[in-house]
């Protein structure tokens, strides 16, 4: 095989093999029973098993502990321009099968892993391309990716005025690549006077600052379930906690709400929620408030609260399995207290977008919540993330939105 392809050959152990077949793309440091060549780091190398079975090929990293990364499981791949084009064309037809035309306006076009683009995302917002990349491998050849996604979006019809790295992550850290932030060099143009660009989701319009907002710049996995919210919360009093910049609240208000307050302890943040509920011409009907739900919950508990529709978005309470219990605890004490608040019939949204906190502890804890709360749960509707956020089976990692839409009975 070695002297056919040319790659270096990685040999794994029955339990990394095993891992493999079941789908997941991954292979650990310790896994690694030996090592044919000297790959340079970021370099393809295959990978087999201790009787020579070959299970796929991948990005080899020397730094992480995820030191391979595959790409494919064809012998037949080799690995140039016309690959990555075909694999980029297949994720852009993807989002195009499965949204609608309009949603494409701001969609995620590259999910890592789910796209088999290991380490890599991409985000669209409408004229801007906001883009992660989280993985040695696909550093070395963002050069030749980027570029071809930029021709391939334009040759659609897409204007496409820039591409924005957001590289100012720690994850990156894990792969010894340094932290930053800035335009990538389009060959031959010069790069765009602004980071700051306007999306249509939902019929609610957004400014979306890629230099500066959170992680690409906003939110896209929510989409279809703050739609959800929308079709709901006409005639009813609601409140979104963890607003951020105000997106289920505005779906709320353009739903028909009749008063909507949106919460937030970020000042910056409650501030772009109020600019946006201007920008749509919600702000008659939204109140933006800095306060901290932690305290806020209680205190509507004690002055007999008025909302009939709640809705919990947090941050991720955990980023590793290590503080899951922690996390536990704050999602159980503000989905507790919104299920006291409520009143017979109201209605509850809530979510948890971190991957440690899995569907089985996440559910366990709202059952928990309620039988404390001493009220019943009547389920509208479970989601999970937006299907511009694919969920490749085999790879737990893909999946990590879960949320959940309640009346209390």
């Amino acid at each position: 095989m070695r002297a056919e392809r040319g790659y270096p050959l990685c040999t794994i152990t029955p339990k990394a093999e095993a891992s493999i077949l079941r789908g997941h793309p991954w292979v650990y440091d310790a896994e690694i029973l030996s090592l044919d060549g000297e790959p340079d780091n970021g370099a393809v190398v295959d990978v087999v098993s201790r009787k020579g079975r070959y299970l796929g090929t991948g990005f080899y990293s020397e730094h992480s502990k995820i030191r391979v990364r595959l790409l494919s499981r064809n012998t037949n791949d080799r690995f140039d321009e016309a690959f990555w084009r075909r694999k980029l064309q297949w994720a852009w037809e993807y989002r195009k099968s499965v949204m609608a035309p309009e949603d494409l306006d701001a969609c995620r076009i590259i999910f890592g892993e789910a796209d088999a683009f290991p380490g890599l995302t991409v985000d669209k917002f409408h004229d801007l391309l906001s883009v992660q990349v989280l993985s040695v491998g696909m550093e070395r050849i963002q050069n030749l990716l980027l570029p071809a996604l930029v021709e391939l979006l334009r040759s659609d019809g897409q204007n496409i005025r820039g591409v924005y790295l957001r590289n100012d992550v720690a994850l990156r850290e894990k792969e010894g690549l340094p932290q930053s932030k800035g335009w990538f060099p389009l060959p031959g143009e010069a790069s765009p006077d602004s980071a700051v660009t306007e999306i249509t989701e939902n019929g609610v319009r957004y400014l979306v600052d890629v230099e500066n907002g959170q992680k690409t710049g906003f939110f896209l996995d929510q989409k279809y379930n703050r739609l959800a919210v929308a079709r709901l919360a006409r005639g009813r009093t609601v409140l979104d906690c963890f607003t951020h910049t105000g997106s289920f609240a505005l779906n709320a208000a353009r739903g028909g709400a009749k008063r909507v307050t949106a919460v937030d302890v970020s000042e910056s943040a409650v501030e772009m929620a109020r600019a946006n509920a201007v920008r749509n011409g919600l702000d008659a009907v939204m109140t933006c408030t800095a306060v901290n739900v932690f305290d806020l919950l209680p205190q509507l508990e004690r002055e007999s609260s008025p909302y009939d529709l709640i809705i919990l978005d947090p941050p991720a309470f955990t980023k590793s399995r290590k503080t899951v219990d922690n996390a536990m605890a704050g999602y159980r004490e503000i989905n507790y207290r919104a299920m006291r608040l409520l009143p017979r019939g109201g209605l509850l949204a809530t979510c948890s977008c971190s991957h440690f906190a899995t569907e089985e502890r996440f559910t366990a804890m709202l059952r928990e919540a309620a039988r404390d709360a001493g009220v019943q749960l009547r389920q509208i509707e479970a989601r999970q993330q937006s299907c511009d956020h694919p969920i490749l089976w085999g790879v737990p990692e893909t999946s990590y939105l879960k949320f959940y839409l309640f009346q209390v009975v």
